[in-house]
């Protein structure tokens, strides 16, 4: 009953902390009131690039002539997409669960709360037990962001989760924000023949990205058919029998538009699952929001406990809840005696952002109007996929790589890219900022040909206006 760490919540910032903590020789369990794996595995990162690997597939069917391949009656079985996403989810949930056996992490089934001395109560079916560790890990995560005029009733109007699991495709949708989360249901359903309308209440798509970037996939996905409505705020819906009213009004001139649909997704935002959690009563401060405050290494204002993942104002992502939990477990073992070293803090300017729509989008570091705004001197290089023979021979030559550079040192302030496969070229760009690699070491690295990988190397070329194949 007693541990050496006690981490509540097991998603990819929880389990990954535990098996961290584990391997240093810590004494670890978890606490997960659902599924392990948590959100991502469960209702996020993973079952939707299942499903949005089922509609690529889809698209590719419907463009088989474009190979020089005829297929006929391809048909859609939503069900059937709907199983494959889930069984891929539930394949993930049991490796946790193997790699949990595999680090002799104790796992505790239930909801959790914290107590005064150090001490977890757990209830589950009815029944508390109360368990007690020297550091506490809060790892509990986040849900889908409710806006006051848009409450998720899980029928008419929906959240993510639910929109994994809609037992038939709907006809028609408007998608309330164009985030990440957002854009790739938009994809997926309009791609399966649902009719999109995509919400955005800021005046382009995508709004953390660079404008480039955004740009570039409204007019992707108007060419493709789907409707976007950009500064915009939906006021108000009204379900029927024969589905819903959606007004929406223009923020600039306050014009009502009224559209009909079958269902409504709304995709605006997340919150942190930090409510009943106890926090009050220890006096861990959180911020107006319900997200935890921390110090660099995770610890809050108050000894021995900590957070990590989406309780924090950090970003929202997966693979920076799990360099978190890393971090932080590092820091308590090297406290502990049982790390050599202190680890480095988390450097947040350079976390790669990837949104896994058709084409894909990634990006990390300052945009160009980040630059601007900071009044950087800067040097911009850009290369179209257009212009690449492998994007060409692959059938996949809309986007492009845009590189931005300090123009007196050569250090990357930001890589953006959109295009087929570019969240697997992201970690190029990741790691030449990390290691502090100069604009011109980058246009002299040799990339192979063909490849899309080479637009990193033309885009670097252009910035120096020494590009060949523009």
């Amino acid at each position: 009953m007693n541990f050496d760490i006690i981490v509540i919540g097991s998603g990819p910032g929880g389990y990954v902390a535990a098996i961290r903590a584990a391997q240093l020789g810590l004494s670890v369990a978890v606490v997960e009131r659902e599924s392990l794996g948590g959100i991502c595995l469960n209702w996020g990162c993973i079952p939707t690039k299942a499903l949005l690997k089922s509609a690529q597939v889809f698209d590719y069917i419907n463009h088989a002539a474009d190979y020089g391949i005829t297929v006929s009656d391809s048909k859609i079985d939503f069900s059937g997409i709907i199983k494959r996403s889930r069984g891929v989810a539930d394949k993930m949930s049991k490796g946790v669960q193997f790699l949990m056996k595999k680090n002799k992490i104790t796992v505790i089934m239930g909801a959790a709360k914290l107590t005064a001395s150090k001490k977890v109560a757990v209830t589950e079916n009815g029944a508390v037990k109360e368990y007690t560790a020297k550091h506490v890990i809060i790892a509990t995560g986040a849900r889908a962001r409710e806006l006051p005029n848009l409450k998720i009733d899980g029928k008419n109007i929906i959240g993510y989760r639910d929109a994994m699991t809609l037992p038939s495709m709907p006809k028609s949708m408007v998608v309330v924000g164009s985030g990440a989360i957002g854009i790739e249901f938009a994809y997926f359903y309009h791609t399966m023949g649902t009719k999109v309308t995509i919400v955005e209440y800021m005046d382009n798509i995508l709004p953390r990205e660079d404008q480039d970037c955004s740009k570039e996939m409204k007019k992707i996905y108007d060419k493709a058919g789907m409707k976007i409505m950009t500064g915009s705020a939906v006021t108000k819906v009204t379900s029927g029998k024969t589905g819903q009213k959606v007004e929406i009004s223009d923020n600039k001139t306050g014009a009502k538009t009224e559209l009909e649909c079958d269902i409504v997704l709304s995709a605006a935002g997340i919150s942190p699952n930090t409510e009943n959690l106890g926090l009050e009563s220890l006096g861990i401060k959180t911020t107006k929001s319900g997200h935890i405050e921390v110090g660099a290494f995770y610890e809050t204002n108050v000894p021995g406990f900590y957070a990590i993942g989406d309780v924090l104002t950090t970003q929202a992502l997966a693979h920076v809840a799990s360099a978190e939990g890393i971090t932080c477990v590092e820091a308590i073992a090297h406290k502990e005696g049982k790390h050599h070293h202190k680890p480095e803090a988390i450097d947040y300017n350079n976390i790669p952002g990837c949104t896994y729509c058709w084409p894909e989008i990634a990006s990390v570091g300052m945009t160009e109007q980040e630059c601007k705004e900071k009044g950087l001197e800067v040097r911009i290089g850009k290369f179209p996929f257009s212009a690449s023979g492998k994007a060409s021979a692959s059938g996949a030559n809309a986007g492009f790589v845009k590189l931005i550079f300090d123009k007196k040192y050569g250090e990357l302030l930001g890589g953006h890219m959109v295009g087929a496969n570019v969240t697997e070229m992201i970690a190029e760009i990741v790691a030449i900022r990390k290691l502090e690699t100069t604009g011109m070491e980058l246009v002299k690295t040799i990339h192979p040909h063909p490849t899309m990988s080479e637009a990193v190397m033309e885009a670097a070329a252009a910035a120096y206006d020494e590009v060949i194949h523009l």
